[in-house]
């Protein structure tokens, strides 16, 4: 394995972490084993409270992050129906209620329709994207308002999974694009129930070809590494 040739890792991200800091982890563990510093990039960033495929690529494979990001990407979600929170996931209190008690599977079948296909879509102002060179999510935690434009996007399909019409929390699978945010999916879903969403769950299971059967575990990324046969001194300082 040489890493400054180039390597793509695919890592199975864990729950409450940035994909910075998993990248950051598995490029320590890395630049330990050959005695110099690992270059290293991901193709797709995951939010720290979603778990899954992170691809992680080495020395020259680097030039191929943004071919890695374009490809169709596959989550499965969990949505709590019924409120909503700044962020419109877990990362933030609920902050407003709705009526819930006339959403049925039927409603939600046929709401998930106007959301498959070539669609625009305004990301989460709790999100990276870039307003004036900063990211908005800087505005938003100094309190400050943002108005973030629609984006073209594209979703391939939505499937309903299951929906607990007691506890009205709706499971979905959805093939996406690059630049789909599944909390902005909760929340315009939520919008189209007469409502409100946010998410409890997202996990990323799929980019391009790579499953999440592919992934390395990152809680046991050194034991993965400790099998490999390295070649030591040929990495990017």
């Amino acid at each position: 394995m040489n890493f400054k040739e180039g390597v793509i890792i695919p890592i199975d991200k864990p729950y409450g972490i940035t994909s910075f800091k998993a990248l950051a982890h598995v490029r320590y563990l890395c630049s330990q084993a050959v005695g110099e510093r690992v270059k290293i990039g991901h193709a797709g960033t995951l939010d720290p409270l979603a778990t899954g495929v992170l691809i992680l690529a080495t020395g020259k494979m680097t030039k191929q992050i943004e071919s890695l990001q374009a490809h169709t990407k596959e989550y499965t979600a969990t949505l709590q129906l019924g409120a909503t929170t700044p962020s419109y996931d877990m990362e933030h209190e609920v902050n407003a209620t709705f009526p819930t008690e006339h959403i049925t599977r039927e409603l939600i079948e046929n709401a998930v329709l106007q959301f498959v296909g070539d669609i625009q879509q305004v990301p989460p102002t709790y999100s990276a994207v870039k307003v004036n060179g900063e990211r908005a999510f800087n505005y938003r935690r100094a309190g400050e308002e943002v108005v973030l434009k629609p984006k073209n996007i594209h979703i391939e399909e939505i499937e309903v999974t299951n929906f607990d019409e007691e506890k009205m929390q709706l499971s979905l699978r959805v093939v996406c694009g690059k630049g789909t945010y599944i909390r902005a999916l909760a929340r315009d879903l939520g919008r189209a129930l007469s409502s409100g969403a946010y998410l409890t769950e997202l996990r990323r299971t799929q980019v391009g070809d790579i499953t999440i059967e592919n992934c390395i575990d990152y809680d046991h990324f050194q034991e993965w590494l400790n099998k490999q046969t390295l070649e030591k001194g040929d990495t990017n300082r």
